[in-house]
């Protein structure tokens, strides 16, 4: 995963670390299991997220309860010591003390480790560190370390100007986004769209977007989706809802939106990827979520994906075209 315009879409995996109250000894096996299980896909980087509560971002209650995990960063430095490629360790802001976030960026080994900086969940959650401040403290103690920030396709379809934040967190120093789950494809496509545009107006450069993508197995993962605010379009929710098997239907749906996404960043000359989300205990949705990366992999790793991308790194950057 070069920190340069990407020769072809990204590929990443994301994971959750374990409990916290998981021993070191059946973390280090999760750890090798995870290894094992994703070894042949050929990623880009593995992404570990930093799970906060979240409860202040929606007054209903969380279908799946709240267990504190091991620090990602100390997942990944501890654990994950036999994984070869790059690791992207999430960041929530509010949930650490400034001083100690900047020993942790400080501290990183800048070839191996990437970073996405998170913001709070709702204006009204209470921030150990903002996320500007977040921004401020990566620039000043690993300046080197590329970054990543979230962007939001919903808040864009509901409010505007998530294009905005974007270039926002990019002159912050965002070389590359990483979206929310995406099941509306159409506030994807107008998000990508708009801050593709608006880079090109400002003569500045697009960067990836890295678009996520997670199946759904059960109705209990569909409500904890909407629950964290993905949008799922009333069709979607009702296939999911009415099949024999919302597992594979969940999974035609992910492909389906990699396809519309691939050839509508393909023909804007949009620098993109996929990350695939695999948070579940169940293995049937951690195996689907494996054959996902491994389809999306065969997908991108040839044809007109690919050599979009690179096409796009050679063209001006930012510069509109369709």
């Amino acid at each position: 995963m070069s920190d340069a315009a990407p020769s072809r879409p990204w590929l990443l995996f994301a994971i959750t670390p374990p409990r916290r109250s998981t021993e070191p000894a059946e973390a280090r096996r999760i750890a090798e299991r995870t290894c094992a299980r994703l070894r042949d896909l050929d990623l880009d980087a593995l992404v570990i997220y930093d799970i906060d509560d979240e409860s202040d971002r929606n007054p209903h209650e969380r279908p799946f309860p709240y267990l504190p995990t091991l620090d990602p960063g100390d997942f990944a430095e501890e654990h994950l010591g036999s994984w070869d490629r790059p690791v992207i360790v999430y960041r929530s802001a509010g949930k650490h003390d400034p001083r100690a976030l900047a020993d942790w960026f400080a501290a990183q080994d800048v070839r191996r480790v990437r970073t996405v900086l998170v913001g709070a969940s709702s204006s009204d959650s209470a921030v150990r560190t903002t996320l500007p401040e977040a921004w401020r403290l990566r620039r000043e103690h690993a300046p080197d370390l590329a970054t990543g920030g979230v962007a939001i396709p919903e808040r864009h379809a509901s409010r505007g100007g998530e294009h905005e934040r974007m270039r926002a967190k990019q002159a912050a120093g965002a070389s590359f986004f990483v979206t929310q789950v995406v099941y509306d494809v159409g506030a994807a496509k107008s998000m990508v769209s708009d801050y593709h545009y608006a880079c090109g107006d400002a003569g500045s450069t697009t960067v990836p977007v890295v678009f996520t993508l997670s199946v759904c197995g059960s109705e209990r993962t569909l409500a904890f989706l909407e629950w964290l605010g993905v949008h799922v379009p009333t069709w979607m929710r009702n296939d999911l809802r009415h099949t024999d098997d919302p597992l594979a239907t969940s999974y035609d749906q992910c492909v389906a939106i990699a396809e519309d996404l691939a050839q509508f960043c393909t023909r804007h000359r949009i620098p993109f990827g996929f990350n695939v989300e695999s948070v579940s205990i169940r293995r049937a949705e951690i195996e689907a979520s494996v054959r996902l990366a491994a389809h999306l992999r065969d997908r991108l790793g040839a044809g007109d994906g690919a050599q979009a991308a690179a096409a796009s790194a050679a063209s001006t950057p930012g510069q509109p075209r369709s």
